[in-house]
């Protein structure tokens, strides 16, 4: 497996997002699957694991921590706070809360490395700016958490070129994750900028554009509570407009000689050494086949064939509900 740098950590170029294997597409895998994957992962080169304290209210952290703990030394961990289940209610129903109050990140942080089995996190994203908490306040209470040892470096999700440099103005940030693929471009705005700037590595979770960009999907099969079901873009008026980008993409990617899935993967690792894409899956063959995307080469005319067919004027519909664009701080076309 190729490396790229991620802050002060040289991992593989290819991570493993976390959150599949138990939120946000469907029922969580069973445990003993999970594990497996995770530790597969690990054996074919994967050194960087993405999770955070949302992911299944704690259930991704705790998968982690069982299959990898006592592989700690080999691989760069990241976690996320800020955005968590909350029994709001009192009822023993956990509701999803952004709150980036410095007591709140402090508490995360502590369940966070229980759930682990680790003494310290690599890398610690502010998962969402609370847009009612100065950014600053969040980074310096994260700060605060690395001079106490119990994080070496923080990250943003979602952000904004401009609380991008707000936040680094506090405390040196090593690293910045947002949704960028073919279809979700809205870091080329100003982030992708800002981060080249200031030295900030680049993460791009979704590589694979919510699993459009690997073939055509099954709206109707979609599980009750797949998060798709909310997003425009995969809605039945949007997706029957975003269907007809699908067949010259997957004659692009026979002509390169890969799967639609590598492809979207390998886009992105040409378009810098300092961009670090982390596809989630549940399943081992999706495993495999998005690593090998490291192994792909294209050239300058397929590159721009690409950005020709799949961009933010081609695409129809927005990436998020009303809802989650209120939630995030990124740049939009």
């Amino acid at each position: 497996m190729q490396e790229r740098q991620l802050g002060p950590f040289k991992v593989s170029a290819i991570g493993l997002g976390c959150m599949n294997i138990c939120h946000a597409y469907g029922a969580p895998i069973p445990p003993a699957d999970a594990e497996r994957l995770l530790l597969n992962a690990l054996d074919l080169g994967v050194t960087h694991f993405d999770t955070a304290a949302l992911y299944g209210f704690g259930a991704s952290e705790t998968a982690v921590g069982k299959a990898l703990s006592r592989h700690r030394s080999q691989f760069t961990l990241a976690s996320k706070c800020g955005m968590q289940g909350v029994d709001v209610a009192g009822d023993g129903k956990l509701v999803r809360v952004i709150d980036g109050r410095p007591e709140t990140l402090r508490a995360t942080c502590e369940a966070a490395l229980k759930r682990l089995k680790t003494d310290v996190i690599d890398l610690y994203y502010l998962h969402r700016w609370d847009k009612q908490v100065p950014v600053e306040d969040s980074v310096g209470a994260l700060s605060d958490l690395v001079r106490a040892g119990k994080i070496q470096t923080i990250g943003l999700s979602e952000v904004s070129a401009s609380t991008l440099r707000k936040a680094h103005a506090v405390h040196p940030i090593a690293a910045v994750q947002t949704e960028y693929s073919l279809w979700t471009r809205n870091p080329e705005i100003a982030v992708l900028d800002a981060c080249r700037e200031l030295g900030v590595s680049f993460v791009a979770f979704s590589p694979v554009a919510r699993g459009f960009l690997c073939g055509p999907l099954d709206l109707a099969a979609l599980d009750a509570k797949d998060i798709r079901r909310t997003m425009p873009r995969f809605s039945p008026e949007h997706y029957a407009v975003n269907l007809k980008l699908l067949a010259p993409y997957e004659a692009m990617a026979r002509d390169v000689g890969c799967t639609p899935a590598q492809l979207a993967i390998a886009w992105l690792l040409h378009k810098g050494e300092d961009i670090l894409p982390i596809p989630g899956t549940a399943r081992q063959d999706h495993l495999r086949d998005n690593i090998d995307a490291a192994d792909v080469k294209l050239d300058a005319a397929t590159m721009l064939k690409l950005e020709d067919l799949i961009n933010q004027q081609s695409v129809s519909g927005n990436r998020y509900n009303d809802q989650a664009n209120r939630e995030v701080d990124t740049e939009a076309y």
